[in-house]
């Protein structure tokens, strides 16, 4: 079952779906779900410092990404083909029976603009601010203003709540992230053979 506006404002209120701040309510909520604003750091990706991405090398992350800050009222430009890792102003806590969906905002799909590319969902439980993948597949750059609505998240429940919820319990990568995280696939067990090795990620 998928969460109507009602819905959403009486999890706020009762405390076990948790989205701050909201600064307007009525603006924000919408029929059935809720809307998310653009926050100040984004991490770019640098294409000429390395000949290619290992996935299994965590230590590279600082060889090809790069943080920017853009305060509220200022534009972050996304230029035609660019692909960055933007972030949520707010801050979530989605409850063990709940499941939540990252969604581009169709005023800024008309622009051409992704907002994931792929990682659209939010596990029960987890706690953090959200990372956004923002693309830019037209042709003419878009200016993204920090503090614009940029997303909106769709909650569905659960038949029952997750009995192994997304945290620290499961050793989960991204709990309590705070600002754009880059990935951390090196730290899946699937590569804990070259973790550690000449070259390799390093444990985390």
């Amino acid at each position: 079952m998928i969460l109507s506006d009602d819905d959403i404002l009486a999890r706020l209120e009762a405390g076990d779906l948790v989205v701050e701040p909201i600064d307007d309510l009525d603006m924000q909520v919408q029929p059935a779900s809720l809307d998310l604003r653009l926050g100040e750091e984004f991490l770019e990706f640098q294409r000429t410092n390395i000949s290619c991405i290992h996935p299994n090398r965590e230590s590279e992350v600082s060889d090809y990404v790069t943080e920017t800050r853009v305060p509220e009222g200022e534009e972050f430009i996304l230029h035609p083909g660019d692909f960055v890792l933007g972030t949520t102003k707010e801050r979530v806590e989605i409850p063990p029976d709940l499941l939540a969906t990252v969604e581009g905002r169709s005023s800024l799909g008309r622009l051409a603009v992704v907002i994931h590319a792929t990682a659209g969902i939010v596990d029960p439980g987890y706690e953090g601010q959200i990372t956004l993948e923002l693309s830019n597949l037209g042709t003419a750059p878009v200016a993204l203003t920090p503090g614009m609505r940029v997303s909106q998240l769709v909650f569905t429940e659960l038949t029952q709540p997750a009995a192994r919820p997304y945290g620290a319990d499961r050793g989960s990568k991204y709990q309590g992230q705070e600002g754009p995280q880059a990935s951390r696939i090196g730290a899946d067990p699937e590569f804990e053979e070259t973790r550690g090795t000449d070259g390799g990620a390093e444990s985390t």
